[in-house]
Formats: C-alpha cells, sequence, structure tokens
C-alpha cells in the first residue's frame, strides 16, 4: 500500500483537485488501519465532490473501525441518499447498527443490500448470525447455506451454520461443517474446537481429545481445548 500512496501522492500533485485521488489514496490508508489518514483524504474527497457516494461509504468505514458507529451511520445515510441502490453502504449501515446492537435496523439493511445484489455474500452471513442470535435457527441456516453457494470458501460461513446444527443437536452435519472450515482454514482454532465438542455430545472422546490437542497446537493458551481435555481424560481414569 505505501507504493500506491507514493502514486497518489504524485497524482494529486498534479492534479489537487482530483477528488477520485484522495479517495483511492483513503483507500490505500484504510487497508493500512491508518483511519485518521484515510477520514482525512475522504474529507477532501467530499470537497471536491460533495456527491461522492463512495467516499461517504470509506469514511463511514474508517469512522466504524475507529468505533464512532454514529458518525459512520451518517455516512451511510449520506452515501445511500447519493446513490439509494449503493448495496456496500447498505451493509456497512448494518455492520454499524449490529455493533451498536440494533439487530432489527441491522437485518433491514442486509436484506436492502441483498435486494440491491442478490451474491452479497457477507450480507447473507451477517443477517444469519442475527437471526442466529434471535434463536431463528431456520433462516440462520438458510442464509449461511447462501452465503456458501455464492462463496464456497466462507470458512465463517462452514463454522456458524455448524454451530446453529450443533445447538439444534444435528451433530453429524455440524461435524460436516467445521470439518469443511478446517478445510478451508487449517489453523481454525475454534472450529477444531466446536468440532472436538460435536464429538463429545456423540461419545467419540478420541476424536474430541484429537481435535483439541489440536487447538493447543495453534493456541497453546487455549482454556476451554485445556479444561475440556481435563474432563475428558479425567472421565476415562
Amino acid at each position: 500500500y505505501n507504493a500506491a500512496i507514493a502514486d497518489f501522492n504524485e497524482a494529486i500533485k498534479l492534479e489537487p483537485e482530483l477528488a477520485a485521488a484522495f479517495y483511492e489514496r483513503a483507500n490505500a490508508y484504510w487497508e493500512k488501519k491508518d483511519y485518521d489518514a484515510a477520514i482525512a483524504d475522504c474529507n477532501q474527497a467530499i470537497k471536491i465532490d460533495p456527491n461522492y457516494a463512495k467516499a461517504y461509504n470509506r469514511r463511514g468505514a474508517a469512522y466504524s473501525d475507529k468505533g464512532d458507529y454514529d458518525n459512520a451511520i451518517v455516512d451511510y445515510n449520506q452515501a445511500i441518499k447519493i446513490d439509494t441502490d449503493y448495496a456496500d453502504a447498505h451493509y456497512n449501515r448494518g455492520v454499524a447498527y449490529g455493533r451498536k446492537g440494533d439487530f432489527d435496523r441491522a437485518t433491514t439493511d442486509y436484506t436492502q443490500a441483498i435486494k440491491i445484489n442478490p451474491n452479497h455474500a457477507r450480507a447473507y452471513y451477517n443477517r444469519g448470525v442475527n437471526y442466529s442470535n434471535k434463536g431463528n435457527d431456520e433462516r440462520a441456516i438458510a442464509d449461511y447455506t447462501q452465503a456458501i453457494t455464492i462463496n464456497p470458501n466462507y470458512a465463517n460461513a462452514y463454522f456458524n451454520r455448524g454451530n446453529t446444527y450443533a445447538r439444534k443437536g444435528d451433530y453429524d452435519r455440524a461435524i460436516a461443517d467445521y470439518t469443511q472450515a478446517i478445510r478451508i482454514d487449517p489453523n481454525f482454532a475454534w472450529a477444531y474446537s466446536n468440532r472436538g465438542a460435536a464429538y463429545y455430545d456423540k461419545g467419540d472422546d478420541d476424536r474430541a481429545i484429537t481435535d483439541w490437542e489440536s487447538v493447543l497446537k495453534i493456541d497453546p493458551n487455549d482454556t476451554y481445548a485445556k479444561e475440556s481435555l481435563a474432563i475428558v481424560r479425567g472421565n476415562a481414569e
């Protein structure tokens, strides 16, 4: 990103009124997690072009990543006012509402993002999380499944669908989903941990032990895996 920033610096020197250069440099700063610099560049892009919806959206994302969800929502509102069919702005506003604990508004925004862009895998995934948190397991599973259909390498979607199946007592499907999450991300400690729990609930202590040992190879300080191993080994004595 440093090389990109250097290129945009030169572009801005040549054309100091080029809003797109400030916006693109803001994206690079955002990727570097330099949110204040990203906000400053978005401010400049918006000053040059007050109808620059993408700049409002990016500034909103920077505010959100700084934990300032109220200012983030103000920016997403403006982006949507400029472009009502801006799927990512609806999605991002949903994320901000979710982080504020307003899950109903978050779900509404995810639904709108999906309506605009039916292939928005993250919107399906996050809406599924909201449904799961409200105890609506069937809708959650449907949304996780759709996210996976769109993005077959969506490890978190497999993981959360597995959690939902496990909560329903469907351990075989849960194990299959955790296994798929691990195939995609071999260092997914929580997937090993929860697969171990599913094996344990099925009475397969040996596989549970193997999975919890795998967790400790990834994270030697994982308390849950240590405690689980102590319990299952204690039961075997």
